[in-house]
């Protein structure tokens, strides 16, 4: 009787692999004192060929075991940090191994979910924070501004103010981040809520007190040079103390600023009488039309407060614009109300220097626009800016 053939018998296939690629993540993950640091290097090179080749398992596993070990090197840490976010949330939440340079190319790479975690990393650094600014998601960019390890750089701050125009629910964020200048938030004042509005004047309105002292003799310079020159007038307009047009009175057919705001309760608010308004306040026509068209009526307060207007006569000012005092119930509406308290709340010598910012802003060659032209373009450009001016206050008001 012939044997019985046996079965062909195959040896099990990936012990090998399991056993080597485990001993390598052990060795990785040995501290500086026990590897050194060639043999770390080369023991991560060899890793990460086995890493190309793994199961979506075996990376995640890798990475959970490098969570917390910021002597892995770069490239081994980089490589997990570009996997799916399964795996790589492990290593981007909090190894402190990665540099700037890592966390912009992960940023770059990956998906929502890799930058939002890297949003909320304990440290996040500039050059992140200003790519986060410009492209990140919505609920990335709200992480980053809500977290306090965020350094923000200026430039970040600059594309977040032009982005808060259009996702306003960043202002009130934004207006709490240190890195605030006042040019921010005299930019940022115009659409965001009234929360954020009210935070902005009493954070960020300065009373110039110690600049008009120390340039006090300045004026009597410019003055003995008849103002002739334009880059001394101009700057001098953010500085100077006096907030109403005394030259503008003398040509007006209205006796005082005061005049011209009973007019527009008696015969409502048109362009002229914006403008004219806008020219006894000591103000640009389109700063002026921007203040009498604005929807949360805080500029009006900032106006009357800034031009020593007495407070009876903010009422009126509200009625001249064809907005509503009281609410259907009789009782004071709640947008003036706002607005009431907003003039109570500021100094003049405060509401003048809010004036004066956004007045002398509208040419001023620190605009970014206009700092990338240079300021021979922004003042030839100024007098176009004028007449843009003057079309948009016939526009708001359409008369």
């Amino acid at each position: 009787m012939e044997d019985a053939i046996e079965p062909l018998t195959t040896p099990e296939i990936g012990r090998a692999r399991n056993a080597l690629f485990r001993r390598l993540l052990d060795l990785i993950a040995m501290p500086a004192s026990r590897l050194a640091h060639q043999d770390r290097h080369m023991v991560s090179d060899i890793l990460l060929d086995m890493l190309f080749h793994a199961e979506e398992s075996e990376r995640e596993m890798c990475a959970r075991r490098l969570a917390v070990h910021r002597e892995a090197p770069k490239r081994l840490l980089r490589y997990l940090g570009q996997c799916s976010f399964q795996v790589a949330r492990h290593v981007l939440e909090g190894n402190e191994g990665y540099d700037a340079c890592d966390l912009r190319e992960i940023c770059m790479t990956g998906t929502a979910d890799h930058r939002l975690m890297i949003a909320r990393r304990k440290l996040i650094p500039e050059s992140v924070c200003e790519y986060l600014a410009e492209f990140a998601e919505l609920n990335s960019v709200k992480e980053m501004l809500a977290n306090n390890g965020a350094i923000m750089p200026e430039q970040a701050i600059d594309k977040l103010v032009a982005r808060s125009r259009d996702d306003k629910s960043i202002c009130p964020l934004l207006v709490e981040r240190l890195e605030m200048k006042p040019s921010h938030a005299m930019a940022m004042f115009w659409w965001s809520d009234a929360a954020t509005r009210r935070k902005i004047l009493q954070r960020h309105a300065a009373d110039r007190l110690e600049v008009i002292d120390t340039c006090k003799d300045v004026f009597e310079l410019a003055a003995a040079e008849n103002w002739s020159d334009p880059v001394a007038r101009k700057a001098l307009q953010l500085i100077e103390r006096r907030q109403r047009n005394r030259a503008a009175i003398e040509k007006s057919p209205y006796d005082s600023l005061e005049d011209a705001i009973n007019a527009s309760a008696l015969n409502g608010m048109d362009s002229e009488l914006a403008q004219e308004i806008g020219y006894l306040a000591g103000l640009k026509p389109v700063t002026a039309a921007k203040i009498l068209s604005d929807k949360g009526g805080e500029g009006v307060a900032v106006l009357c407060k800034g031009t020593g207007v007495k407070r009876d006569f903010l009422p009126v000012l509200w009625a001249g614009l064809r907005r509503p005092l009281e609410s259907e119930e009789g009782e004071t509406d709640p947008v003036f109300a706002n607005v009431a308290e907003t003039y109570e709340i500021l100094t003049v010598a405060k509401a003048q220097t809010v004036l004066r910012y956004w007045n002398w802003s509208l040419s001023s060659a620190f605009k970014p626009a206009m700092m990338q032209s240079g300021y021979s373009d922004a003042a030839a450009n100024e007098e176009t800016e004028f007449s843009t001016a003057q079309r948009t206050a016939r526009l708001v008001f359409g008369r």
